[in-house]
């Protein structure tokens, strides 16, 4: 344990995070579990009927959350519907982003302009940061057994479309959800997800960050969704508070154990970076007649970034979208209004603010140490084998919505990269024609070598589903031992689980250490049973079946 004192006076208490050797070794070590890891505690719950979700609580909030997964697929080698990924070349991927402060409000019915569905070409990534969701005690805890209603939405509006929700992660008011296309649900592995708070004296959630992270195609990525200090005086905190995030973050992967060691993060929130100096009037001056550049070298941030190094790393486009705080809910007009103190004496009146921001870093290239004789020819960890770019194609906000005091921002990337692969580690198929008036069969094949476990499953995912935890059933994997590489493995599905109804459906096959989808069957036809023509779900004659 160590003491940090930031710029602003903060004292934080550290402890020590592990080397990376470290990590390695306990990298190693996993590998040479695998065939027991999951195996003492999944064989105590397969009498259960359903892979668990297993959650913690504790008086500051979640202290972790691991869904149980599930999504979709197509066709092995299936390229995307835009034909824009390409095996072996340079392929562009197309990446959504949304900060909103919520305010603690429902959401609107209707978010269809918020995620610009009908954009072309067509979106391969959803990412939503939210700040405030509603966090009361008994509507917390509800959250935890249920989604929140922002999920819902989200999820309702999505799945439609072909979107699956990857991941999601929580802590009190802040709220990060990650949704994809069916096509890459495959290639997103290692999918990790953690947390900090920083608010009030760092014991509760009200402030802080939560953050994402997995590989994409074999690029480490990393989102962080942050809810900074408020106020204009605390903007030197606010970089502290930051920081701090950055520091005291780390995942369970070796290649990438804390956020900056990330190829690519993106930094987004309610980051609470106020415009200073200017009065009242010359800002609203500015904002009606459009100047907005006029505000630019007051805005905190920019002017933090001038002092701090590692700011200056992360990128970010022009602000030519108004400020999106503070409005009076529902319209677009600022509320000025003067907040009240802890005493209950009137403060300064409210100045307009781009405290709502989406910014992204690439990961800097090592400098060569200059008594290295192959300093000429030596790469960043084959980051010039398998590069990747990221372009920023919108940066805007979205007046429509006035649900909350602030607008949301929504800014849309294209990730121009190469692909460290293309094949998924499972491959999984159904095996002749299901239906509940038989049990059917399904096999899968461990294409390459991972860390599974005797407590991975297979879903049976009806196409159109929205998470991972919205499967038809399940089987567990075979479990007196684990499969060799290139095994076709045979398993078996009670007829009693199978639909009665018919339908598109698709296998999916879990891993519990990686937190992934590691391969998806293509859509394939449940037909309709003869059970359900006896009980009257379905008329006659449906598939030749007959009474």
């Amino acid at each position: 344990m160590f003491r940090f004192k930031s710029r602003a006076g903060c004292v934080w208490d550290l402890a020590l995070r592990r080397g990376t050797a470290e990590r390695k070794v306990k990298a190693t070590e996993k590998r040479r579990n695998s065939q027991t890891t999951g195996l003492t505690i999944g064989k105590q719950i397969q009498s259960l009927d359903s892979p668990l979700e297993i959650f913690v609580i504790c008086a500051q909030g979640v202290c972790g959350f691991f869904p149980t997964p599930q999504e979709r697929d197509t066709d092995k080698g299936e390229e995307m519907s835009t034909g824009r990924f390409r095996s072996g070349g340079r392929d562009k991927c197309r990446m959504h982003m949304v900060t909103w402060n919520v305010a603690t409000a429902e959401p609107p019915e209707d978010i269809t302009s918020l995620l610009q569905l009908d954009v072309q070409p067509p979106t391969d990534l959803y990412v939503i940061g939210l700040q405030e969701v509603s966090s009361s005690p008994v509507r917390f805890i509800s959250d935890l057994l249920v989604e929140d209603s922002w999920s819902h939405v989200f999820m309702d509006t999505l799945a439609p479309r072909g979107f699956i929700k990857v991941t999601s992660v929580r802590m009190q008011g802040l709220l990060l959800l990650v949704f994809a296309k069916q096509v890459h649900l495959p290639y997103i592995r290692d999918i990790q997800t953690t947390y900090t708070r920083t608010g009030i004296f760092g014991y509760w959630g009200n402030k802080g960050g939560v953050s994402v992270r997995f590989s994409f195609y074999g690029h480490m990525v990393c989102f962080l969704n942050c809810h900074l200090a408020a106020h204009m005086n605390y903007a030197l905190q606010r970089v502290d508070e930051f920081e701090y995030i950055l520091e005291t973050q780390d995942f369970d992967i070796s290649e990438s154990p804390n956020v900056l060691d990330h190829k690519v993060v993106f930094w987004f929130g309610d980051l609470n970076f106020r415009i200073a100096d200017h009065g009242l009037h010359f800002l609203r001056s500015s904002i009606n007649s459009g100047r907005l550049n006029l505000l630019w070298s007051k805005d905190q941030l920019l002017m933090m970034k001038k002092k701090e190094a590692f700011l200056q790393e992360f990128e970010e486009g022009p602000l030519n979208f108004k400020p999106t705080y503070k409005f009076a809910r529902n319209s677009d007009t600022y509320d000025t209004s003067s907040p009240k103190t802890w005493f209950g004496f009137n403060g300064k009146k409210r100045k307009p603010a781009w405290t709502d921001r989406i910014l992204w870093r690439i990961k800097p290239k090592d400098l060569p140490s200059e008594d290295d004789e192959k300093a000429s020819t030596c790469t960043d960890d084959g980051q010039d084998e398998y590069p990747i770019m990221v372009t920023q194609d919108k940066y805007t906000s979205d007046m429509s919505y006035g649900v909350s005091d602030h607008k949301p921002v929504i800014a849309t990337f294209s990730l121009e990269l190469r692909k460290c692969f293309d094949t998924p580690m499972v491959h999984i198929s159904p095996v002749g024609v299901w239906s509940a008036d038989q049990d059917a069969v399904l096999t899968y094949t461990v294409q390459e070598d991972f860390m599974s476990s005797t407590w991975d499953w297979i879903g049976l995912y009806k196409v159109g589903f929205k998470s991972a935890s919205d499967y038809e059933t399940f089987v567990w994997v075979r479990e007196n031992e684990l499969p060799e590489i290139n095994e076709v493995i045979q398993i078996s599905v009670d007829k009693d689980e199978i639909p009665l109804l018919g339908g598109q459906y698709v296998l999916g096959y879990y891993s519990t250490n990686m937190q992934s989808i590691l391969g998806l069957s293509s859509n394939f036809q449940i037909l309709e049973s003869k059970r359900a023509v006896m009980e009257g779900l379905v008329p006659e004659g449906i598939n030749g079946i007959n009474k």
